[in-house]
């Protein structure tokens, strides 16, 4: 079989229908639309980040464990616009052992301050999904990372509120909370994730609210006070708060429970033994992916310190995704339109140089590259397989000989 169909097999089997604890498309309820509903995986599983035992297609008010009648623990001023279950989501359930090894726990870039709680990630999906905080109330951060198409965006470049687009394509956030350095954007120039959150709510093309009005507006909408209250202890509604609830949702959308995720726990977490729940030509990609025919998992699968011990399994086998920000090729100029964290810190150094988004859903959320260049995966392994260009910065992995690495 060709070397680009067995990867782009293993690519595809290795994210689909993860499951995100509690990351249902539901906001206030007069802002629903068709983007509540979701899709179904070719296993018959949920592929959108829910659980292969949910509906996909029912709203949490027809779920088992809510009436959506007062008395659930909501009150009116909740219950009269928003359709929440009680009681709430588990958001912080307990990971498969191959996430808790030191190596992926290590990844983990929460901080001492914002633990996951589930009022507080309650309280951050409302937010994700409300079009309140956006200038004209008519977009919400769920528009442009939509949990269908793996919280990303399927158009190249997203559409704010007055319709103008962002410059880069908007990136995948399943496990987020395990991308060790904390910083976010495509140019990192975030420090950490309570930063990022509120950064497209004040851009002015995205949302275009000022902090203050932010503020305001949370202030504003009935639901809110006792959200808060549930979350932190009190009514009280700031910028700061804000920042933790989102970041609290935003590390709670994980993917844990993909076939990959099946098969890793049933052969020990070997990665190179035939998993019993992969096709022979998923088997074959895997072995592609790992193995030095086309040797993606020495940067997909990283961890922190010292590389792994040659023929040694990965101590890594749940986080797919760079542990820092790369060039990767994309171009041979050293300045061009977009230069990445060389942009966004003036260092030369690091032209070209751009966060890589989890390998997780990618089957959902292309376009890829931060240009959204590449519509198909097809195209990103024809990349990595022939196309890497001779960039000054570029990571010294892709110059190695052989498949997935070396110069045109």
């Amino acid at each position: 079989m060709p070397l680009i169909r067995s990867l782009r097999l293993i690519a595809l089997s290795i994210p689909l229908s993860a499951a995100c604890t509690g990351g249902d498309d539901v906001g206030p309820s007069q802002e629903t639309d068709d983007d509540t509903s979701t899709t179904t995986a070719t296993d018959g599983t949920a592929g959108t980040g829910m659980d292969s035992d949910t509906d996909p297609t029912a709203d949490d008010s027809t779920s088992a464990d809510t009436t959506g009648e007062p008395g659930d623990g909501y009150p009116d001023e909740v219950l009269d616009h928003l359709e929440l279950p009680w009681p709430a989501h588990e958001y912080d359930e307990e990971l498969p052992p191959h996430f808790q090894v030191e190596a992926v726990t290590n990844l983990d870039n929460t901080p001492p301050g914002n633990a996951i709680t589930d009022a507080g990630a309650t309280l951050g999906r409302v937010l994700f999904y409300d079009r309140a905080l956006s200038s004209n109330e008519t977009i919400a951060c769920a528009s442009c990372h939509v949990q269908t198409d793996g919280f990303t965006d399927v158009d190249t470049f997203s559409e704010g509120f007055e319709g103008g687009l962002t410059g880069r394509n908007s990136m995948n956030l399943g496990n987020s909370r395990y991308y060790a350095t904390g910083h976010f954007f495509w140019d990192e120039r975030a420090d950490t994730l309570e930063d990022q959150v509120l950064m497209p709510i004040q851009d002015p093309i995205e949302m275009g609210l000022t902090l203050e009005q932010l503020v305001e507006r949370v202030q504003g909408q009935p639901y809110y006070p006792f959200l808060f209250e549930q979350a932190f202890g009190d009514a009280t509604i700031d910028e700061e708060r804000i920042s933790l609830a989102l970041a609290q949702f935003v590390r709670s959308i994980l993917s844990y429970r993909a076939p990959w995720d099946e098969g890793i726990v049933a052969t020990d977490f070997d990665p190179m033994v035939n998993f019993p729940n992969y096709s022979a030509e998923e088997n074959l990609g895997k072995g592609l992916f790992f193995g030095p025919g086309g040797n993606c998992a020495i940067c997909h699968m990283e961890q922190q310190g010292p590389p792994p011990i040659p023929g040694e399994p990965l101590q890594n086998a749940a986080i797919f995704q760079l542990v820092e920000a790369v060039n990767n090729g994309l171009d041979a100029a050293l300045d061009n339109d977009d230069n990445g964290v060389g942009d966004a810190t003036g260092n030369a150094m690091l032209n070209g140089v751009f966060k890589s988004p989890s390998l997780r859903n990618v089957e959902l959320s292309g376009p890829y590259m931060h240009d959204g260049r590449f519509d198909t995966l097809r195209e990103v392994i024809d990349h990595y397989d022939s196309g890497v260009q001779p960039h000054p910065n570029l990571d010294p992995r892709l110059t190695a000989p052989g498949p997935g690495g070396g110069m045109p």
